[in-house]
């Protein structure tokens, strides 16, 4: 699963949101299937986590800046596969802890995708976010995938807002 590209939005309901939230696969289940949910970087091995980034399409990056990125993350969730030691689902947000978040690097190690931990670490990184009061949540998405975020309440473009982002072009040399 990739997360860049296409800006998408969430926006809370104005009806109050349940006290329990009922997710599509349930910790224990998670657990009985060999895998177990983090939340901190302690356990986590960089290296393991920059390869579940190249097996989906990200570059390779510098441990120690995904290191520091992480150091600056607001929320993250990882899920490890209890077998190997290794992750093979993660998601983080960053932003203001207050308005706004975008979540990023969505990733599943292409071996463990259709099995429901992308939508696991989704769903509990979202009722995170709610939990703290957030209530713009924001997502870069390839447009292939943007039919799994859709289910989670993400929409493109709502009511007209586009995203944009600075990019550095070449000047032409005449």
């Amino acid at each position: 699963m990739l997360s860049r590209g296409i800006i998408s939005n969430f926006r809370t309901p104005t009806l109050p949101l349940p006290t329990t939230c009922k997710y599509s696969i349930s910790d224990k289940d998670l657990e009985s299937r060999g895998f177990v949910l983090r939340r901190t970087i302690s356990d986590l091995n960089l290296d393991h986590l920059n390869s579940v980034f190249v097996a989906v399409g990200f570059p390779r990056r510098d441990p120690e800046k995904i290191k520091l990125a992480l150091e600056h993350t607001q929320s993250m969730l990882w899920v490890e596969h209890k077998k190997s030691q290794k992750p093979v689902a993660f998601a983080r947000a960053t932003g203001d802890g207050v308005f706004n978040a975008i979540i990023w690097d969505v990733v599943v190690d292409p071996s463990f995708q259709g099995i429901g931990l992308g939508k696991a670490v989704m769903e509990r990184l979202i009722e995170e976010l709610l939990e703290k009061g957030i209530c713009n949540i924001a997502l870069y998405s390839e447009p292939r995938v943007l039919g799994f975020y859709r289910p989670l309440g993400f929409v493109s473009d709502p009511d007209g807002i586009r995203g944009m982002v600075y990019s550095r072009k070449q000047k032409k040399k005449k």
